[in-house]
């Protein structure tokens, strides 16, 4: 049963805002899905069919209202060699499967990867696409006339100044059609969408992929696909929580992966290339006045009224409006504050963000620069979780008591073994040696097997020694595991507290 509450307020709470920001990120969608599909190697109607369907279908299957998914770049640099090798039949094949993919990966739960991605990650990635925005829109700003330096400077004294003045209407939309009019009415010489390339004429319509249904097939394909499914996910989700952040709400990562798959699909079935959620757009949405899904369809519908009824008009848009929005969503994108926090935050999390800045700005791949700072995350983790950790030694009557505190796991057992020298080496020796681990956790079969390397070294030097106080994993771990001789060794519980 749907949640009645649920599609009310994702569907009719914000109504005007919602209409009026996605009739903002329809024309800025334009001209980036038409760069989308030059990158791809295609026709633009392969770029803006994809959009008009994946924004229309994830308004209704996503599961983070108010976020903007399309055709993006981030999906179109992988498909180039398929394109090039095999045509555009084999994109649509390959989009298909994409979308397959994305639902299969929603059954698996592998949204909850997102769980290890740590903020330092996000805000690399955050500032990376920031950066990646405002590159994009260099081409539009150099070798131009005056007269575009000048709209998109007017362009940008609208969207910042018009909100001091009213918020009736997004000041990106104001933005756009007073620069289209001065434009036509000066005669201005500047870039418009026309430019960009021709936009398509009619409405899209249902095609099945011209490509035969072999294993040949599949096999060219299925790589293409679960990059594209890889690369798609992992941006959609980062953007859904930047989203979250933005809205302060909550958003259902599963159903997103899930909406993702079902909307590729779609895209696909009308002749569309893949897409994925878009940073960029959605922060425009948000910041638009755009909460729920209705921004969302009718930013795909608005796309879909304006190639089939005005294209004459929207190609008289003159890019350096659009230059403008870019450059405020670039700005308003960027964690300023993450500046500053370079000098308060620990160290590795300055690395952690600024290495994953520079793997994405320097290739341009989402996933490389998430993955170099996922992994760097997990070895300063484990380099602080292994350096909490400490074995002292007391002398009590004819005893040597060890006392382990902290994570006994594979990057700390040397540390573990050290700590354990010959006993007879030590200033007082002492016959019998217990080895206290209440406050210590073994993770692993690598501690475990450095538990037997202690005891056995114990042993084979003419020591008793009794292990106690190991906690109820931790022995499970153990006696599952250890392959020392238990004879004379005591392995008991650690109290409950």
């Amino acid at each position: 049963m749907p949640n009645l509450g649920a599609m009310k307020r994702d569907w009719t709470s914000n109504i005007r805002a919602d209409i009026l920001a996605g009739i903002v990120v329809a024309l800025a969608l334009i001209p980036e899905a038409i760069g989308f599909s030059i990158i791809a190697g295609v026709d633009p109607r392969v770029g803006l069919y994809a959009s008009v369907a994946i924004a229309m279908v994830i308004a209704f299957t996503g599961g983070r209202p108010g976020m903007i998914s399309a055709a993006t770049a981030a999906v179109a640099v992988v498909v180039v060699p398929l394109v090039r090798e095999y045509g555009v039949e084999y994109l649509f094949a390959a989009t298909i499967l994409m979308g397959v993919f994305q639902g299969i990966a929603a059954l698996l739960r592998l949204d909850l990867l997102m769980q290890f991605v740590s903020r330092s990650v996000i805000t690399g990635f955050v500032n990376a696409l920031a950066i990646l925005i405002f590159m994009a829109q260099l081409p539009q700003l150099t070798g131009v006339t005056w007269e575009a330096y000048a709209m998109v400077a007017a362009g940008l004294a609208m969207i910042y100044l018009i909100p001091r003045l009213t918020t009736t209407v997004p000041s990106p939309l104001i933005a756009i059609i007073v620069l289209t009019l001065l434009s036509v009415w000066l005669a201005a010489p500047v870039n418009t969408v026309a430019d960009m390339g021709e936009l398509p004429e009619g409405l899209p319509y249902f095609v099945l992929p011209d490509v035969p249904l072999t294993w040949e097939t599949l096999r060219i394909i299925a790589p293409y696909s679960a990059t594209m499914a890889a690369v798609g996910l992992l941006e959609s989700l980062l953007t859904a929580q930047i989203v979250d952040d933005m809205t302060h709400t909550g958003s259902d990562k599963r159903r997103e992966s899930a909406g993702q798959g079902i909307a590729n699909v779609a895209a696909a079935l009308v002749g569309g290339m893949g897409g994925c959620a878009m940073i960029g757009q959605s922060v425009i949405n948000v910041t638009s006045g755009g909460r729920g899904r209705l921004s969302t369809f009718t930013a795909g519908a608005t796309l879909l009224v304006l190639l089939a009824l005005l294209g004459g008009i929207v190609g008289r848009v003159p890019m350096p409006a659009l230059v403008a929005i870019m450059i405020m969503v670039s700005i308003g994108t960027f964690s300023w504050n993450s500046i500053p926090n370079l000098a308060k935050h620990p160290w590795q999390s300055s690395v952690v963000m600024l290495t994953t800045v520079v793997v994405v700005v320097a290739t341009h791949n989402l996933a490389l620069g998430v993955l170099a700072g996922v992994i760097l995350s997990g070895i300063f983790f484990t380099q602080k979780v292994m350096g909490m950790f400490e074995v002292v030694r007391v002398r009590e009557g004819d005893k040597a008591i060890y006392r382990a505190e902290g994570q006994v796991f594979y990057a700390s057992v040397d540390r573990f073994e050290a700590a354990f020298g010959p006993e007879s080496t030590q200033p007082d020796p002492a016959d019998h040696v217990v080895i206290d681990v209440r406050k210590a956790h073994f993770w692993d079969i690598s501690a475990v097997g450095a538990l037997d390397k202690v005891v056995e070294r114990m042993r084979r030097n003419g020591r008793s020694v009794q292990v106690r106080g190991l906690n109820r994993a931790s022995s499970d771990l153990v006696d599952k595991f250890a392959l020392t001789d238990k004879t004379g060794v005591e392995i008991g519980l650690a109290p409950h507290p």
